[in-house]
């Protein structure tokens, strides 16, 4: 076929035919077809949108996109000579490209969209390709710490590197002394000033030096972190002193970053690029549908990205502290509170657990033994106490099973708080499924035990001991999936009251019933071994030292909790009976089917029993209060009464930690919001509260606008 001559197309021009198929459909309204569902409608390239039609962005305008080849064959692109301006100006936009990869964007949009590193070997400047080598082991072993953790979604990482080569032919050691030599070279040039320079020259240039030389070092310390927290083994603890002077190096020159910013060459307007980068380079390169609309991060916005993921990096290395489970699990779920990113959610979990292939397989054991230390820290159960028991072999076969079968929960569990916050809750609900069967299995072994200790003279009775520390844990998971819509803002307004009221009602109450059951065992124990060993000994006094409640604290602090949900509960259902709350339109409007919807994660359990909506509407009757007739003003009462209630209890608790201050400084708040209520205030006020989230993600400021 002849290239010069032109193809010729047969265009037919569907308008008419487009509108004649669409007179009949109104505003809003949508044609299913079988075989163009949602999901094809959610697929479909919307054509001629930048955002979506790939080609769009390839097609406009009259520049040539040119590879890395090209450009240099052109003198587009220079491989040597780079004034430091240009060396930083491309450091700190290859750092502003790897931060928006982090946040879930591809490669081939972001950092491969630096010529440089299509070609890194080519590259004569030394500091340059220094840093560009050193960017492809920063990758790569971002994604090793991704990949055995295992807790990412499409949404958090893109793994497909797009036919590049993220292991370029160096070793770690090369990689860190090409930065260590750079690093000297520039150390030797900020000392040896040109004395027929002036002042104003030499400090200009020492700047300058000074600050091509903190990227460089920066570059350094944080790989060699990195790869310190990666290659840990099994058997040996991580260098965590190294690791957190490390790191604090890191933080440093940050700050010497972050102050010479605006040394780097800049964009001369809003659509060019500076010296190396083509956005547009891989477009061709991406799959067939439509791309993820893709901005570059700010320099500024990327040093402050950096700064806050070694700050949690540091906080991370502290895992390494803790022995029990229990205080592992606590540190996982508050770690996870602050939205952390994927690189330090998968350290966390590394240096825990290990790669997720060893979570329930070689490290079973390992977490068996956990386990079993944290029912036995818990609870104190006789039968993993009592010798006697221990020594029945049945007995020890019944234990053993069920710690095996906890092994993998309790491993989901852990490695749940290390997705982002919106997958947990998803993830949340199937995990309780798993500790329904834990809770079956727990009964029975606590009745066989029981049944064993009572023909033991020496044995404690047995009585649901594993099945209080299965719903101890079962109860947090049940608490952390509601609280988990507030904060994903997935309840309306008008849904809160029936949410805070199964939190007061059921769920703190029998996780306070739980932790009580679990303290009076635990000082039961301490005092019959104290009485075992003065037993026989004339000379002992019989007079004990007054045991300390090891849940206490735990016990105040969720109580509080649960007055809070109390006081929320009847200050809403104040807010529907004086209509100040927006409603949805009846016609549209299912209780019901809300409600069930709400709480059907939690229709299989079998300790605490689901609450049928039915028995819900039963329950918050104004009968239920002890009055014929409920008002307004009496349920901004009660409201204020728990309100106190909970700022009474969190006083008492000290240390008195950030969530603390500021639980008490909503207490304090949102009773003299109801206070003024109950005596008339806002009465004829039509418009609705206000639900402030922005001091704690789970209960509210109350305010009028």
């Amino acid at each position: 076929m002849n290239s010069n001559v032109n193809p010729t197309y047969n265009w037919v021009d569907i308008t008419e035919y487009f509108l004649n198929a669409v007179k009949d459909l109104s505003l809003g309204e949508l044609l299913h077809d079988g075989t163009f569902g949602l999901f094809e409608a959610m697929s479909a390239i919307e054509m001629m949108d930048p955002k979506m039609d790939a080609g769009m962005l390839c097609n406009r305008g009259t520049r040539k996109i040119k590879s890395f080849d090209q450009a240099v064959k052109e003198n587009k692109l220079k491989l040597s000579k780079f004034t430091i301006s240009e060396q930083i100006g491309i450091i700190d936009t290859t750092l502003s490209c790897v931060v928006s990869w982090l946040e879930g964007h591809s490669l081939a949009q972001t950092v491969f969209t630096n010529l440089y590193l299509h070609k890194p070997y080519l590259i004569q400047d030394r500091t340059l390709k220094a840093f560009c080598l050193a960017v492809f082991k920063l990758l790569e072993i971002i994604k090793d710490f991704v990949h055995k953790a295992m807790v990412y979604e499409e949404e958090d990482f893109q793994p497909v590197q797009y036919g590049y080569h993220l292991s370029p032919d160096i070793s770690e050691q090369r990689t860190i002394g090409m930065l260590r030599e750079v690093e000297e070279e520039l150390h030797k040039k900020s000392r040896n000033k040109n004395d027929e320079k002036s002042t104003e020259e030499n400090y200009l240039q020492n700047e300058e030096l000074s600050a091509i030389f903190a990227r460089i070092k920066f570059m350094r310390v944080f790989y060699q972190s990195l790869l310190m927290l990666l290659q840990r083994k099994e058997d040996i603890q991580p260098p965590i002193i190294d690791c957190q002077r490390l790191f604090q190096t890191a933080i440093d020159m940050l700050l010497v970053m972050r102050k010479t910013v605006k040394l780097g060459v800049m964009p001369t307007c809003e659509n060019s690029q500076i010296l190396g980068f083509e956005p547009l380079i891989n477009q061709r390169l991406l799959p067939p549908t439509f791309p993820r609309y893709t901005k570059i991060k700010a320099r500024n916005e990327a040093m402050n990205y950096f700064e806050r993921m070694i700050d949690r990096l540091k906080i991370v290395c502290k895992i390494q502290h803790v022995s029990s489970f229990h205080q592992a699990l606590d540190f996982f779920i508050d770690f996870s509170k602050g939205s952390p990113c994927i690189l330090s959610r998968s350290a966390l979990q590394l240096l825990y657990l290990g790669s997720n292939t060893t979570i329930i397989g070689s490290n079973s054991n390992v977490l068996k033994d956990l386990l079993k230390e944290s029912a036995k820290a818990f609870i104190s159960p006789p039968a993993l106490m009592s010798k006697t028991i221990l020594t029945n072999q049945q007995a020890r076969l019944y234990v053993d099973t069920f710690l095996t079968h906890c092994t993998r929960p309790f491993a989901n569990l852990l490695q749940l708080c290390g997705h982002n916050r919106a997958r947990q809750r998803d993830k949340l609900a199937h995990l309780l499924e798993e500790f329904t069967a834990l809770q079956d299995e727990a009964e029975r072994v606590d009745a066989f035990l029981h049944n064993l200790s009572l023909n033991s003279t020496y044995a404690r009775p047995h009585l649901a001991c594993f099945g209080t520390w299965i719903l101890y844990h079962t109860l947090r998971i049940m608490i952390m999936y509601l609280v988990a819509g507030f904060e994903l803002e997935l309840y309306s307004v008008h849904e809160y009251y029936y949410i805070y009221w199964y939190l007061y009602e059921f769920l703190y109450g029998w996780l306070v019933s739980a932790l009580t059951r679990a303290d009076s065992f635990l000082v039961e124990q301490e005092l019959v071994g104290e009485m075992q060993k003065t037993k026989g000994n004339k000379k002992s006094r019989t007079k004990f030292r007054k045991k300390v409640r090891p849940y206490h604290k735990d016990i105040i602090f969720f109580q509080a909790l649960q007055n809070m949900c109390g006081g929320y509960y009847k200050a809403l259902i104040g807010f529907r009976m004086e209509g100040k709350l927006k409603m949805p339109d009846p016609q549209f409007d299912n209780e019901r089917v809300r409600y069930e919807h709400r709480f059907a994660p939690f229709q299989n359990l079998l300790t605490p029993p689901p609450v049928p909506y039915s028995e819900f509407r039963d329950m918050t009757t104004p009968s239920r209060f002890n009055q014929q007739s409920v008002d307004s003003i009496f349920l901004y009462i009660a409201g204020c009464k728990h309100f106190h209630q909970a700022r009474q209890l969190l006083e008492t608790i000290q240390p008195c930690d950030e969530e603390v201050t500021a639980l008490l400084k909503i207490c304090k708040t949102n009773f003299v919001v109801l206070k003024l209520l109950s005596g008339g205030h806002k009465k004829e006020s039509i418009n609705p509260p206000n639900f402030d989230f922005t001091s704690h993600q789970h209960f509210p400021l109350i305010k009028w606008l």
